[in-house]
């Protein structure tokens, strides 16, 4: 890389840190397009000797202009799609200021929100970075925020279905980490996410609320939780009726972890007249996913059938 460019990085550093509000726009706006599609000119910008990293973060903490906050946001965001700055780029301090943004997004530019949630997601990534997102308290705040109504946007601020769907996205990253799962079942997770897949956001929200339930199945509380809550079999079930393709796949892999950890769960499902048939229908119509599903919880009824001696039983 030329020392024109590090140069010019310099440069705009040093500008962003200036007193003239122009002149931070000019300079963050050409880091942002030095950075958006260049691994190497981001690693130049993360090393620069003005310490940029710092020098964004007190933007974004200090500024009183949107459009300087989302630029100093959008350029850490940049940085973060290097693997390498991943670890260096989520500091404590770092996390703070996301912390901040994720707990104000009823009162700040949806453009922030989107940015501060994405940034969560790209640095939770790398596993070394989960833990101390939960630490911090994101998991708790991510899933406040995801609880929010969707209503609140009337003058372009509050809770838009994208600002939902990038939490949805970082929560969805952070409880791949079992601590992080157990964080998110205790904060009233499986409750939030089922409140979402059972309203009218959107078919692809739903689908990425089923998804996430999934991760959180993984483990032992997160399972629990799901087999514990009220009416969940036939809940699951309409989701694979009536929801997108995504919900169906993410439903059944629920239906497949109840039954095998419970009995109960199996026979809750064998007494709803159309389960057989919705699942009939799912193994023919479904994407590929779908359809292994779908056969594999018949063939766990038919297993039941034979072990309890249900075999009477014909859906209506």
């Amino acid at each position: 890389m030329s020392s024109t460019v590090y140069d010019k990085i310099v440069k705009c550093v040093s500008e962003a840190q200036s007193d003239n509000y122009d002149a931070q726009e000019r300079a963050l706006q050409a880091l942002a397009s030095i950075t958006k599609v260049s691994p190497q000119n981001r690693n130049l910008v993360a090393q620069s000797e003005l310490g940029a990293i710092q020098a964004l973060l007190n933007l974004i903490k200090s500024s009183s202009s949107s459009t300087i906050q989302v630029l100093s946001l959008a350029i850490l965001f940049n940085l973060s799609l290097n693997p390498g700055l991943k670890r260096s780029l989520a500091s404590m301090e770092t996390i703070s200021h996301l912390n901040s943004i994720i707990a104000s997004l009823e009162t700040i530019s949806q453009e922030l929100g989107k940015l501060a949630s994405s940034l969560v997601c790209s640095l939770a990534m790398n596993d070394k970075n989960k833990a101390k997102f939960g630490v911090a308290g994101t998991v708790e705040l991510l899933i406040e925020a995801i609880s929010l109504g969707s209503n609140h946007d009337q003058h372009g601020i509050g809770m838009s279905l994208m600002a939902k769907h990038h939490l949805l996205s970082s929560l969805a990253e952070l409880v791949q980490f079992h601590g992080n799962s157990t964080l998110a079942v205790r904060s009233g997770v499986v409750q939030t996410l089922m409140d979402v897949v059972e309203s009218d956001e959107g078919e692809e929200l739903s689908g990425t609320c089923v998804a996430v339930l999934c991760l959180v199945a993984k483990f032992d509380e997160g399972l629990n939780e799901i087999k514990t809550t009220q009416w969940i079999v036939s809940r699951m079930v309409n989701v694979v009726k009536g929801r997108c393709m995504m919900s169906k796949e993410g439903a059944t892999e629920i239906l497949i972890r109840l039954f095998d950890e419970s009995e109960e769960c199996v026979r809750d499902a064998m007494r709803l007249p159309e389960f057989l048939t919705i699942l009939a229908d799912l193994s023919v119509r479904g994407s590929t996913k779908a359809r292994e599903k779908a056969s594999l919880l018949m063939k766990k009824m038919t297993e039941v059938d034979l072990d309890f001696g249900l075999d009477s039983y014909h859906p209506m």
